[in-house]
Protein backbone atom coordinates (compact mmCIF):
# COMPACT_ATOMS: atom_id res chain seq x y z
CA UNK A 1 0.00 0.00 0.00
CA UNK A 2 1.54 3.28 -1.11
CA UNK A 3 2.29 6.21 1.13
CA UNK A 4 0.92 9.68 0.60
CA UNK A 5 3.81 12.10 0.77
CA UNK A 6 4.35 15.80 0.86
CA UNK A 7 5.55 17.12 -2.51
CA UNK A 8 9.08 15.83 -2.98
CA UNK A 9 10.39 14.43 -6.23
CA UNK A 10 13.92 13.72 -5.01
CA UNK A 11 13.05 10.23 -3.70
CA UNK A 12 11.20 9.09 -6.84
CA UNK A 13 11.95 8.68 -10.51
CA UNK A 14 10.64 11.71 -12.45
CA UNK A 15 6.95 11.45 -13.29
CA UNK A 16 6.45 8.37 -11.09
CA UNK A 17 5.89 7.42 -7.46
CA UNK A 18 8.57 4.70 -7.73
CA UNK A 19 11.36 5.21 -5.25
CA UNK A 20 14.82 5.68 -6.75
CA UNK A 21 16.64 2.43 -6.09
CA UNK A 22 20.03 0.81 -6.59
CA UNK A 23 18.46 -1.79 -8.87
CA UNK A 24 17.40 0.86 -11.39
CA UNK A 25 13.83 -0.49 -11.44
CA UNK A 26 11.23 2.08 -12.49
CA UNK A 27 8.19 -0.24 -12.42
CA UNK A 28 6.50 -0.41 -8.99
CA UNK A 29 5.36 -4.01 -9.35
CA UNK A 30 8.86 -5.21 -10.28
CA UNK A 31 10.39 -3.16 -7.48
CA UNK A 32 7.94 -4.68 -4.96
CA UNK A 33 8.77 -8.20 -6.16
CA UNK A 34 12.53 -7.63 -5.91
CA UNK A 35 12.18 -5.89 -2.55
CA UNK A 36 10.15 -8.77 -1.14
CA UNK A 37 12.64 -11.35 -2.38
CA UNK A 38 15.72 -9.53 -1.08
CA UNK A 39 14.27 -8.56 2.30
CA UNK A 40 12.81 -12.04 2.89
CA UNK A 41 16.25 -13.62 2.47
CA UNK A 42 17.86 -10.95 4.67
CA UNK A 43 15.22 -11.43 7.38
CA UNK A 44 15.88 -15.15 7.50
CA UNK A 45 19.61 -14.52 7.82
CA UNK A 46 19.08 -12.00 10.63
CA UNK A 47 16.58 -14.25 12.42
CA UNK A 48 19.17 -17.05 12.52
CA UNK A 49 21.70 -14.86 14.34
CA UNK A 50 21.47 -14.22 18.08
CA UNK A 51 20.91 -10.62 19.07
CA UNK A 52 24.25 -9.25 20.27
CA UNK A 53 23.51 -5.52 20.43
CA UNK A 54 21.27 -3.59 22.78
CA UNK A 55 17.84 -3.21 21.08
CA UNK A 56 17.89 0.61 20.99
CA UNK A 57 17.08 3.07 18.18
CA UNK A 58 20.52 2.55 16.64
CA UNK A 59 19.73 -1.15 16.45
CA UNK A 60 16.40 -0.46 14.70
CA UNK A 61 18.24 1.68 12.14
CA UNK A 62 20.88 -1.03 11.78
CA UNK A 63 18.20 -3.63 11.02
CA UNK A 64 16.69 -1.34 8.39
CA UNK A 65 20.12 -0.90 6.82
CA UNK A 66 20.69 -4.67 6.74
CA UNK A 67 17.30 -5.29 5.11
CA UNK A 68 17.34 -2.53 2.51
CA UNK A 69 20.97 -1.64 1.75
CA UNK A 70 20.98 -3.60 -1.52
CA UNK A 71 17.92 -1.64 -2.66
CA UNK A 72 18.09 1.94 -1.35
CA UNK A 73 21.02 4.28 -0.73
CA UNK A 74 19.22 5.72 2.31
CA UNK A 75 18.74 2.36 4.06
CA UNK A 76 19.00 2.81 7.82
CA UNK A 77 18.54 6.58 7.64
CA UNK A 78 15.63 8.48 9.14
CA UNK A 79 13.20 9.82 6.53
CA UNK A 80 13.34 13.52 5.65
CA UNK A 81 9.82 13.93 4.27
CA UNK A 82 6.38 13.68 5.87
CA UNK A 83 4.32 10.60 5.00
CA UNK A 84 0.86 9.22 5.68
CA UNK A 85 -1.12 6.10 4.89
CA UNK A 86 -4.87 5.45 5.05
CA UNK A 87 -5.54 8.85 6.60
CA UNK A 88 -2.92 8.23 9.30
CA UNK A 89 -0.30 10.98 9.27
CA UNK A 90 2.90 9.69 10.84
CA UNK A 91 5.28 11.74 12.96
CA UNK A 92 6.63 14.83 11.19
CA UNK A 93 10.07 14.10 9.79
CA UNK A 94 11.70 16.92 11.72
CA UNK A 95 10.55 15.39 15.05
CA UNK A 96 11.57 11.76 14.50
CA UNK A 97 15.02 11.80 16.11
CA UNK A 98 13.86 13.66 19.23
CA UNK A 99 10.79 11.46 19.65
CA UNK A 100 12.74 8.27 19.01
CA UNK A 101 15.22 9.33 21.67
CA UNK A 102 12.38 9.68 24.21
CA UNK A 103 10.78 6.34 23.24
CA UNK A 104 14.01 4.37 23.42
CA UNK A 105 15.26 6.17 26.54
CA UNK A 106 12.10 5.00 28.33
CA UNK A 107 12.60 1.48 26.95
CA UNK A 108 16.16 1.43 28.24
CA UNK A 109 15.10 2.76 31.67
CA UNK A 110 12.53 -0.07 31.79
CA UNK A 111 15.40 -2.53 31.09
CA UNK A 112 13.75 -3.47 27.79
CA UNK A 113 10.83 -4.95 29.75
CA UNK A 114 12.92 -7.76 31.21
CA UNK A 115 11.38 -9.73 34.08
CA UNK A 116 7.87 -8.37 33.59
CA UNK A 117 4.88 -10.65 34.20
CA UNK A 118 3.41 -11.82 30.91
CA UNK A 119 0.28 -9.61 31.05
CA UNK A 120 2.42 -6.49 31.68
CA UNK A 121 4.84 -7.49 28.94
CA UNK A 122 1.94 -7.80 26.47
CA UNK A 123 0.76 -4.28 27.38
CA UNK A 124 4.24 -2.78 27.18
CA UNK A 125 5.06 -4.44 23.84
CA UNK A 126 1.71 -3.29 22.40
CA UNK A 127 2.29 0.28 23.52
CA UNK A 128 5.84 0.27 22.17
CA UNK A 129 4.64 -1.19 18.86
CA UNK A 130 2.07 1.60 18.58
CA UNK A 131 4.70 4.25 19.36
CA UNK A 132 7.22 2.98 16.82
CA UNK A 133 4.52 2.46 14.22
CA UNK A 134 3.35 6.07 14.65
CA UNK A 135 6.98 7.22 14.50
CA UNK A 136 7.39 5.45 11.12
CA UNK A 137 11.03 6.55 10.95
CA UNK A 138 11.91 5.31 7.45
CA UNK A 139 10.84 6.29 3.95
CA UNK A 140 9.90 2.68 3.15
CA UNK A 141 9.96 -0.69 4.91
CA UNK A 142 8.70 0.40 8.32
CA UNK A 143 6.36 -2.55 8.91
CA UNK A 144 8.90 -5.17 7.93
CA UNK A 145 11.71 -3.73 10.00
CA UNK A 146 9.37 -3.09 12.93
CA UNK A 147 8.19 -6.71 13.03
CA UNK A 148 11.80 -7.90 12.74
CA UNK A 149 12.86 -5.54 15.53
CA UNK A 150 10.09 -6.85 17.80
CA UNK A 151 11.04 -10.47 17.09
CA UNK A 152 14.64 -9.64 18.03
CA UNK A 153 13.53 -7.71 21.14
CA UNK A 154 11.44 -10.72 22.20
CA UNK A 155 14.49 -12.91 21.59
CA UNK A 156 16.51 -10.54 23.81
CA UNK A 157 13.90 -11.19 26.53
CA UNK A 158 13.88 -14.96 26.03
CA UNK A 159 10.51 -15.03 24.23
CA UNK A 160 9.24 -15.46 20.71
CA UNK A 161 6.79 -13.30 18.75
CA UNK A 162 5.04 -15.17 15.95
CA UNK A 163 3.69 -12.47 13.61
CA UNK A 164 2.93 -15.21 11.05
CA UNK A 165 0.08 -16.31 13.34
CA UNK A 166 -1.88 -13.10 12.68
CA UNK A 167 -3.29 -11.90 9.37
CA UNK A 168 -1.54 -8.77 8.13
CA UNK A 169 -4.88 -7.00 7.59
CA UNK A 170 -5.91 -7.67 11.19
CA UNK A 171 -2.60 -6.26 12.44
CA UNK A 172 -2.99 -3.20 10.21
CA UNK A 173 -6.52 -2.54 11.52
CA UNK A 174 -5.30 -2.97 15.10
CA UNK A 175 -2.53 -0.41 14.51
CA UNK A 176 -5.05 2.04 13.04
CA UNK A 177 -7.24 1.62 16.13
CA UNK A 178 -4.19 2.01 18.39
CA UNK A 179 -3.23 5.25 16.66
CA UNK A 180 -6.70 6.51 17.64
CA UNK A 181 -6.10 5.49 21.26
CA UNK A 182 -7.96 2.15 21.24
CA UNK A 183 -5.35 -0.44 22.26
CA UNK A 184 -7.58 -3.49 22.84
CA UNK A 185 -7.10 -5.12 19.42
CA UNK A 186 -3.33 -4.65 19.38
CA UNK A 187 -3.00 -6.01 22.92
CA UNK A 188 -5.13 -9.01 21.97
CA UNK A 189 -2.82 -9.71 19.02
CA UNK A 190 0.32 -9.48 21.18
CA UNK A 191 -1.31 -11.76 23.73
CA UNK A 192 -1.88 -14.32 20.96
CA UNK A 193 1.55 -14.14 19.33
CA UNK A 194 3.81 -13.89 22.39
CA UNK A 195 5.23 -17.33 23.08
Amino acid sequence: MAYSVTPSAEDCYPGTSVLINKLGITDQKRLNENETLITSVKMLQIEMQPITAEPDFSYLKHLHHLLFDEIYSWAGQVRHINISKLRTAFYPANQIEETAYAIFERLQKCHYFSNLPRNELVCELSDLYDSINYLHPFREGNGRVQRLYFRKLAQWLGHNLNFAAVESERLMIATIHASAGVMDDLRQIFDEILV
